[in-house]
């Protein structure tokens, strides 16, 4: 079962109403939820079910939603309950303000939206490009995808890693601040998990990457870093990059 509470602004919360609750609400009445994706500042929110559905509800800006409607402000549809994305071999999703990207089980991976910072990963460079339907980006073998703020990070299934969009301070880990809008490899072959500035690989190290503000990428010191740099310990195994700081555990 899926539950929602706290600010609803556009539906946000899928319970066909823009009311606020200060308690936990269940969202329909089904029972096969799997995954449920809130995005970043903008109120979108997108749920995954056990047969392979996707479904999207809230603030349809830029076409976020995927719901095949052009839609930019000021002319946004809002829907306050789900609607189904189309398509039942949906695997992941992840979003932030500006795109959404998910996986399919056929290893394929698909962005929509608008294309921040060229972060839907389509090689189109105009930050205006907007798609409200998914669009295919190239390959079959995408395993994990994780969008933060405009910087993308995803892994194949042979263990290697990539990353595009926004790349200000080097957060790509390219060994540059240039801003791709297609996916590029992060040198390795063993990384098993990717957020924002921070990746894991399968050995249980723990790499950083990008902006140091007050010394969030743990190298002891406050110097950006354009390439992967790893933060002391073999057991680390999840990460979660909270933008200003970040939080990861151990086995």
């Amino acid at each position: 079962t899926l539950w929602g509470w706290g600010k609803n602004d556009r539906g946000l919360l899928g319970l066909n109403n823009r009311t606020q609750y200060s308690s936990p609400v269940q969202v329909g009445s089904g029972t096969d939820w799997s995954q449920c994706q809130v995005a970043e500042f903008l109120p979108n929110s997108f749920g995954l079910k056990t047969d392979g559905t996707l479904w999207s509800w809230g603030y349809n800006e830029n076409g976020i939603l995927g719901t095949n409607e052009t839609a930019a402000f000021p002319g946004t549809k809002q829907y306050s309950s789900p609607v189904q994305i189309p398509g039942t071999t949906w695997a992941s999703i992840t979003s932030d303000s500006y795109s959404a990207l998910a996986t399919k089980t056929d290893g394929t991976l698909w962005s929509w939206g608008k294309n921040h910072y060229g972060g839907m990963g389509i090689n189109a460079p105009s930050t205006n490009t907007r798609y409200s339907s998914p669009v295919q980006i190239p390959g079959t073998t995408w395993s994990t995808v994780h969008n933060s703020g405009g910087t993308v990070s995803a892994i194949k299934t042979d263990g290697t890693l990539w990353k595009w969009g926004r790349n200000s301070y080097g957060e790509l880990g390219h060994n540059n601040t240039t801003q791709y809008s297609s996916p590029k490899q992060v040198p390795g072959t063993n990384w098993s998990m990717s957020r924002g500035s921070y990746a894991v690989k399968t050995d249980g190290t723990l790499w950083a990457m990008g902006w140091n503000h007050q010394g969030k990428l743990g190298q002891n010191n406050l110097v950006n870093y354009s390439s992967p740099v790893q933060i002391p310990g073999t057991t680390w195994d999840a990460v979660i990059d909270m933008g200003y700081n970040a939080y990861a555990s151990k086995s």
